[in-house]
C-alpha cells in the first residue's frame, strides 16, 4: 500500500485524537445541548457516508445484474445490521448518560464501559474507510481517490467531537486528564485496525465488493438508529440535534460530490 492510503486510513482516527485533547483545553464537561448537537452532526455525517460512499457505489457496480442489482446492496446492508446487532449483544457497554449497562453482565467499570460503547460503534466506520480504499486499491468498485479521501475526512470531522465527548465525561467522573485523554484516544484506535483488516479481506474477496460496501453502510446506519439518534433525543425538547443532523449530512454530501 502506498503513503497516500495509510494516510487516508490514520486520518479518521488523528481526528479521534484532537478532540480526545480538548480534555486538557476544556474545564467543564460539555453541556447537555452540546452533546446533543455533536451527537446529531455526527448522525447526518454518518448517514450521508453510507448513501453516498457505500450504497450508491455498491449499487453502481452490481448494475450488470439489470433489475436486480439491489440484491448485493441490500443483502450487505442486512448482514452488516444484524453483525453490529451481534455485538451489540455481547460486548458489555454503556452508553453516555445511561444508567444500565447493555450486553451480557460485567464487573467492568462503568468508565470501561463507556470506552467501550464509543469503541463499538468506531468499528463500522474503520470499516467503511478499509472497504472504500479496499475499492479503490482493487479498481472494481467506481471509487475515486478522491471519494475515499471524503470519506476519510467526514469521518474524521465528526470524530472529533466524538473525542471530546468521550474524554471530558471520564475526566469529570475521576479519570485524571491524561488517563481521559488516552481512553478517548484509544476508543478511535480500532478504526484505522479495522480499516486494515477490511482491505486485506476485501482484496482477497474482490467480487464481493458491493456486498462489502454495503455491508458497511449497514453497520454504520444500525449505529446512527440504536445510539446516536437516541442521545441526540433526549433530555427537553430541542431542534439543535437536528439542525445539526442537517449540517452533518449536507457537508458529507457536498464533500462526498465535490472531491469524489
Amino acid at each position: 500500500m502506498n503513503a497516500n492510503i495509510w494516510i487516508g486510513i490514520l486520518i479518521p482516527f488523528v481526528g479521534t485524537v484532537l478532540g480526545s485533547g480538548m480534555v486538557f483545553f476544556m474545564k467543564k464537561e460539555l453541556g447537555g445541548q452540546v452533546q446533543r448537537a455533536l451527537t446529531g452532526f455526527a448522525s447526518g455525517v454518518m448517514v450521508a457516508a453510507s448513501i453516498w460512499s457505500l450504497i450508491v457505489p455498491a449499487l453502481e457496480q452490481a448494475e450488470g445484474m439489470g433489475t436486480l442489482s439491489f440484491v448485493p446492496a441490500a443483502t450487505g446492508f442486512w448482514i452488516g445490521i444484524l453483525f453490529l446487532l451481534f455485538l451489540d449483544s455481547v460486548i458489555p457497554h454503556l452508553h453516555m448518560n445511561a444508567e444500565e449497562a447493555e450486553g451480557p453482565k460485567s464487573k467492568l467499570q462503568k468508565t470501561t464501559m463507556m470506552v467501550l460503547a464509543v469503541t463499538l460503534h468506531n468499528i463500522p466506520e474503520g470499516m467503511a474507510v478499509g472497504v472504500v480504499f479496499a475499492g479503490l486499491l482493487s479498481g472494481s468498485a467506481p471509487v475515486t481517490a478522491g471519494g475515499a479521501l471524503a470519506l476519510s475526512l467526514g469521518i474524521a470531522i465528526q470524530n472529533f467531537p466524538e473525542g471530546a465527548i468521550i474524554s471530558m465525561p471520564l475526566h469529570s467522573k475521576g479519570k485524571s486528564k491524561f488517563g481521559a485523554f488516552m481512553d478517548g484516544a484509544l476508543s478511535g484506535a480500532v478504526e484505522p485496525i479495522g480499516a486494515l483488516l477490511t482491505i486485506f479481506a476485501a482484496r482477497l474477496i474482490v467480487p464481493a465488493m458491493p456486498y462489502l460496501l454495503s455491508f458497511a453502510a449497514g453497520a454504520m446506519m444500525y449505529v446512527v438508529v440504536e445510539e446516536l439518534i437516541p442521545e441526540m433525543s433526549e433530555g427537553e425538547h430541542s431542534n439543535i440535534g437536528v439542525i445539526m443532523f442537517a449540517l452533518g449530512f449536507t457537508l458529507m454530501m457536498a464533500l462526498d460530490v465535490a472531491l469524489g
